[in-house]
């Protein structure tokens, strides 16, 4: 059985990886804006001056995956990732947060494992300065950092979200943001 000791540091893991993935979030509406501002760019280039930035494209992709990925933790914790909920919907009480913590476990090993080749997919672009053959040429290991950098993030919310569910069980949650499942397709 744990002590209160344990539960109050397991609470205390819990709330650092939510801080986290909630400034990963703005990381990632950091990244929409400054797509955002990089088309209307292109845009008011190419109607007023007949010509082109020749990256806006080539950035927009790599802003794309990157606001993506940063933004994998916070929509985790935010419970924005789609789910199959009929199962769920028969299970109450705690074989539901059982239930729960299995689909967490699972999505740990599995963030795990895409942390690690995305992380070797990053490893090969900066060992061998692999850049992209646009008019750019990107250094690669820039925007490809941020792929093992958000899937290690979600790695950390899934393990938080897992303790929310141990947390759960112990019937003490005061001080903790716990979001549950809605049965409606609305927020």
């Amino acid at each position: 059985m744990q002590t209160t000791g344990s539960l109050k540091c397991m609470k205390k893991i819990i709330k650092i990886i939510d801080n986290i993935s909630g400034f990963s979030g703005w990381i990632a509406g950091i990244f929409i804006v400054v797509a955002m501002i990089l088309i209307v760019a292109e845009i008011i280039w190419r109607t007023g001056l007949s010509s082109t930035l020749y990256i806006a494209d080539e950035y927009a992709g790599y802003i794309m995956v990157m606001l993506t990925f940063c933004g994998l933790a916070y929509t985790l914790r935010e419970r924005g990732h789609i789910r199959m909920m009929m199962l769920p919907r028969f299970i109450k009480g705690r074989a539901h947060i059982i239930f729960n913590m299995v689909c967490f476990a699972v999505g740990f090993v599995f963030c795990i494992a895409l942390t690690w080749f995305t992380f070797v997919f990053f490893l090969d672009s900066y060992v061998s300065g692999t850049k992209s053959m646009h008019v750019s040429e990107t250094y690669l290991a820039i925007p490809q950092f941020f792929m093992p950098f958000g899937a290690a993030l979600m790695s950390l919310q899934f393990l938080a979200e897992f303790l929310k569910g141990v947390v759960m069980l112990r019937g003490d949650t005061e001080g903790l943001r716990i979001l549950e499942e809605r049965d409606d397709l609305g927020r």
